[in-house]
């Protein structure tokens, strides 16, 4: 079935990289769930507007820079993610330190690259 993936900064803009990861990660049999900041839909995939109660979140993908993604900081830990994957552009030490401390393991890669040379 795949890793359940949290893909946060979703769009349903086509030229963005983060609606293109959703499209291939359901391509290649993932389970994905989304939060942006349009309710939409990809792939048959609902783009969430809210951080929601998902459960079983292995990966989390961030398509957010460093700024925005301090609203979701206490969210990313309480869901216990087994990584957390920064994209290009998403880069933040400050929330490194953060998941270091709660033994999330994180890094700075691109989704889409990982797939591509199957190494998600």
């Amino acid at each position: 079935m795949g890793k359940k993936t949290l893909v946060i900064g979703a769009s349903s803009n086509p030229a963005r990289y983060s609606n293109f990861v959703i499209q291939k990660l359901i391509a290649q049999g993932h389970t994905v769930v989304a939060i942006g900041k349009r309710e939409a839909e990809v792939a048959g995939v609902k783009i969430e507007t809210e951080p929601l109660n998902f459960r079983n979140i292995d990966t989390v993908t961030l398509y957010l820079n460093a700024e925005n993604q301090k609203e979701y900081y206490n969210y990313i830990v309480l869901l216990k993610p087994k990584r957390v994957i920064f994209n290009p552009g998403a880069e933040n030490p400050e929330f490194y330190k953060i998941l270091k401390e709660n033994n999330i393991p994180f890094e700075e890669a691109c989704s889409l690259v990982l797939l591509s040379t199957n190494q998600y």
